[in-house]
């Protein structure tokens, strides 16, 4: 998707992603599954039990913003820029693999 230019695409799969290893990292530490897609309250309650995850919050509070640009158009603004997915990713790897440490991800 980033390589076809549809930012808005690759900005949603990115956060539904990212919302994925969030609550399965919270469901193997006993956490009770909401239904919230915010990434940034997710990773609040992941934070509770590693310490380290607290300062991805400003990227996650960003990455949810993929989210609602895409199921809201008239409430996201503009939509999501390729730059700024790609910007994304290499925190949302470094994040991952705190939570997943063996985790192989592919390029």
């Amino acid at each position: 998707m980033l390589a076809d230019g549809d930012g808005d695409g690759a900005g949603f799969f990115l956060q539904q992603a990212l919302e994925k290893y969030l609550k399965a990292y919270l469901l193997g530490h006993g956490w009770r599954l909401k239904k919230i897609h915010t990434l940034h309250s997710l990773l609040d309650d992941a934070a509770a039990f590693e310490s380290r995850l607290a300062p991805f919050r400003p990227a996650c509070e960003r990455i949810s913003g993929f989210y609602f640009a895409e199921r809201y158009p008239s409430v996201g603004g503009e939509g999501v820029l390729t730059e700024d997915v790609k910007q994304a990713l290499p925190v949302v790897r470094e994040l991952i693999g705190l939570l997943f440490p063996d985790e192989v991800l592919e390029s």
